[in-house]
């Protein structure tokens, strides 16, 4: 199963406050430990809003609003991609993250599987293939079976 980690932004991290070197190591020996057990397939930090933008969908319309974006507890500070055997094996891990204070959310992400007959054999080649060509699935371990 694989997890997407989102870790929320707070008042600093909009503000572009960076970590500190302890927080810096810190962080880094946690990820070390995920890649050691198979259990990072991916993991950054975002820099803040005031350097991102968002586009609205309305139809055919599109419109583009630039941030910085103001709720702060609805924004993304950064992220992990983990493959875990379970909900309770992702909580496990992240309860072992090194963050002072802040919220952290789990959310399990959609495999093909999960669509059953919706998803027709030529989109699931499709995805597959998209898959292959990104490198995505190199560093799946289900991709490698």
């Amino acid at each position: 199963m694989r997890f997407m980690v989102i870790v929320k932004a707070n008042e600093e991290s909009e503000a572009g406050v960076l970590p500190d070197e302890q927080m810096l190591t810190e962080m880094g020996k946690y990820n070390e430990e995920l890649v050691k057990a198979g259990v990072m397939l991916a993991g950054e930090g975002l820099q803040a809003t005031s350097k991102g933008a968002r586009v609205r969908f309305d139809g055919k319309k599109r419109t583009v609003v630039d941030g910085p974006f103001t709720e702060t507890k609805e924004l993304v500070a950064g992220f992990w991609l983990w493959q875990v055997k379970s909900k309770e094996e992702a909580i496990e891990w992240l309860k072992r993250a090194p963050f002072r204070e802040g919220e952290v959310e789990i959310r399990q992400v959609f495999e093909n599987e999960d669509f059953g007959d919706a998803l027709r054999p030529e989109v699931r080649d499709l995805e597959d293939r998209v898959r292959q060509q990104s490198g995505y699935a190199e560093k799946r371990p289900e991709a490698r079976a």
